[in-house]
């Protein structure tokens, strides 16, 4: 198969998967708007979901959604110097505008190929900033790993926190969090408890014979690979400061849900617990293979606000506002920009031949 014959149909592939998700979500929650509309008895012609989409995205509030904008903004910031902090060990010092405008460029590229991003964000520095693309491709290896490991603590802290509100919803009885019944009350929760308690006393009886299985030392390769990455961290001439980064980056990427749902007044009200949930669900639905999280961020974000009593016909608005914001409107003139500035910047470079400024 060519290869632009394949790059093409996975093109399709993806967006198809995108707009097919997207579509479903649109059907679902349009059949149920057109049925609250008979409910309150206003007429099929005065009852178009499209409609509601637009009047409520006249209804945004500028100032939270430039604020969402900024956040973001500061979170590819702290991406960069990040970025830059883990290609120094390997005596590259890259420039700041390098590593901000490849990380725009990936963002750009997702919208077309799921996970392009980081293969073009990898290859466009290595040739600007003339870095072989298998040293590139290894810090990048480190820089998921952290965002892995920030991930599973954002989603630790939303079931630490938002517990009874999730264990309320599964029950079908949203009082239960508020009557003492909640999810830490409940015998079901302790037995599953004490079943992994159990588990983990048979792992340490049983452990000379759990090492000699196959499986098992496929996973112990695998957390080895993965403690491996993390050690290289702590190697770091300034350690802390790369924590320090990542936990900026996820914070800021918090603070863009919460700036989201202040924008739109339906969510405005809902807490900053609500917000961590509801920022756990809509992420998920990035790491789903669709373009940009095309349908897939819609179906969970969507999912998340219905755990706080937020009608379909809102949170499908919400969904769409803080898809729009970001992964369209801003992802494709940042690309485009990046486009743009960065044979600018580096003509000179490359004119000179320029080689990699060593770090010492």
């Amino acid at each position: 198969m060519a290869p632009k014959f394949k790059k093409a149909l996975q093109f399709i592939l993806f967006l198809g998967l995108g707009v097919t998700i997207l579509g479903l979500v649109f059907r679902s929650q349009n059949a149920a708007y057109q049925a609250q509309c008979r409910i309150d008895g206003i007429p099929a012609e005065q009852c178009s979901l499209i409609d509601k989409l637009l009047h409520d995205f006249s209804t945004v509030h500028a100032g939270w959604i430039f604020l969402v904008i900024a956040a973001f903004t500061l979170s590819n910031m702290f991406r960069a110097w990040r970025w830059q902090m883990l290609l120094e060990p390997l005596g590259y010092r890259v420039s700041f505008g390098n590593s901000l405008l490849t990380i725009l460029l990936g963002y750009f590229a997702n919208l077309g190929f799921p996970r392009m991003g980081e293969v073009v964000r990898a290859g466009t520095l290595s040739r600007y900033e003339r870095i072989p693309l298998e040293r590139v491709m290894g810090t990048l290896v480190v820089d998921r790993l952290m965002d892995f490991l920030c991930l599973g603590v954002v989603v630790g802290l939303a079931f630490l926190f938002e517990a009874d509100t999730l264990w309320a919803f599964i029950q079908g009885n949203r009082a239960a969090a508020a009557s003492g019944g909640g999810f830490w009350n409940n015998p079901i929760v302790w037995s599953v408890g004490a079943i992994f308690v159990l588990c983990g006393i048979l792992v340490v009886v049983f452990w000379k014979k759990l090492t000699q299985l196959p499986v098992f030392q496929k996973i112990a390769n695998l957390i080895e690979g993965f403690w491996d990455g993390l050690r290289s961290v702590f190697r770091l001439r300034h350690a802390g400061l790369f924590l320090a980064y990542s936990l900026g980056i996820w914070l800021m990427f918090y603070l863009q849900c919460v700036f989201n749902l202040k924008a739109f007044a339906p969510t405005a009200q809902l807490s900053a617990g609500a917000a961590l949930m509801v920022f756990v669900f809509g992420t998920l639905g990035f790491i789903i293979p669709s373009p940009g999280g095309m349908g897939t961020f819609h179906a969970l974000a969507i999912a998340g606000l219905a755990l706080y009593g937020i009608g379909g016909g809102d949170a499908f608005s919400y969904a769409n506002i803080a898809f729009f914001t970001v992964q369209i409107f801003y992802n494709i003139a940042a690309g485009l920009l990046a486009l743009v500035i960065l044979p600018v910047i580096n003509k000179g470079r490359e004119q000179a031949g320029e080689k990699p400024q060593q770090s010492h």
